[in-house]
């Protein structure tokens, strides 16, 4: 009896052992091919719109994950984005050419690796019933901005074209108020991006005069917004940095494809936005984000030479760009 049990003992062993080393998840080898995903931190340059679709896509569409990242989508806070990513606190972030202008003439070391939309699509909009039909009448009206010194600078230089003085204009800053709050208060026109506040006009039935600045001048025909890292992650984590890159040129490529499914997933990963406004702005802009260009997220380094001559020029500069130390294709998928 003693031996009989011993036997089964034993076969019952060798049983275990042989179920155990036929899954892989509890042998060494198995252990070894598990990937490991790489932690990575994007920041938003502002809330979540239909300018980051794509980032979120490659994220809900596991994109990132094929790539080896796993991926925090990070709202800016009071550093700003550009400022996280030179500090290296971020790995990626979204800026646009103005700013990462204005910080490469500084010595702070951030650089775009890829245009979100090919062209510029703001300009100054009012409501239809102000009658500011081309900058001359910007004269005696009052503009609505954020404070920045590049918002003069602009104006005049639309209504240098049309020998009106922007002396003539009341430049206020209204803060976080938002468009359609401010022109119906104390403010004439404002600085917005057509592709949501102007779509959001359109949901709500106001008519709206816009001056696009790609009217008035080929040198405002800048990105905006672009991708940013810094150039030690460039030089220090390329793989990861053209990892990163492809991951999210799939998910461009697919809201440009998808405009109404792109939406569904922006909408189903920011809850608050207003869905009708997503869909609507994705249907406007999803043919914006690559247009001519060969490639999504394509730079052209004439467009960073235009415009930082442009800012030079009005002395929103004090130094001129190295323009091909400031933007990058070479992340970019063929």
């Amino acid at each position: 009896m003693k031996n009989l049990l011993l036997m089964v003992w034993i076969s019952a062993i060798f049983t275990l052992t042989a179920c155990s080393n036929d899954d892989p998840s509890n042998s060494e080898s198995g252990a070894d091919e598990e990937e490991t995903l790489e932690e990575i931190k994007l920041v938003l340059d502002w809330t979540p719109n239909t300018n980051h679709t794509g980032l979120y896509v490659a994220q809900a569409e596991g994109y990132f994950e094929e790539e080896g990242l796993d991926v925090e989508i990070m709202l800016p806070g009071e550093a700003g984005a550009d400022q996280l990513v030179a500090s290296e606190k971020a790995d990626f972030g979204i800026s646009a050419q103005e700013s990462l202008t204005e910080a490469r003439v500084q010595d702070i070391p951030i650089v775009s690796i890829g245009a979100v939309i090919q062209h510029n699509t703001s300009g100054f909009a009012s409501p239809k019933e102000k009658d500011i039909t081309n900058p001359a009448d910007f004269e005696g009206k009052t503009y609505g901005g954020w404070g920045a010194p590049v918002e003069e600078a602009v104006i005049s230089s639309l209504m240098k074209k049309e020998k009106a003085d922007v002396d003539q204009v009341d430049i206020v800053n209204m803060g976080d108020t938002d468009f359609f709050t401010a022109v119906q208060r104390d403010v004439d026109f404002a600085w917005i991006y057509y592709g949501w506040t102007g779509v959001e006009a359109e949901l709500r039935n106001e008519e709206l005069n816009m001056q696009y600045l790609t009217d008035y001048s080929e040198k405002l025909d800048y990105y905006t917004p672009v991708l940013t890292t810094s150039e030690n992650m460039i030089s220090e984590n390329p793989k990861t940095t053209e990892a990163f890159m492809v991951a999210v040129s799939k998910g461009y490529e697919y809201a440009i494809e998808n405009p109404e499914q792109s939406a569904d997933i922006l909408i189903e990963a920011v809850p608050d936005l207003d869905p009708e406004l997503v869909k609507a702005s994705q249907q406007w802009l999803s043919p914006k984000y690559k247009d001519d260009a060969d490639r999504w997220g394509e730079q052209d380094i004439k467009v960073w030479e235009n415009y930082s001559d442009w800012m030079y020029e009005n002395d929103l500069l004090d130094s001129e760009l190295d323009a091909k130390n400031a933007f990058t294709n070479e992340f970019l998928p063929n």
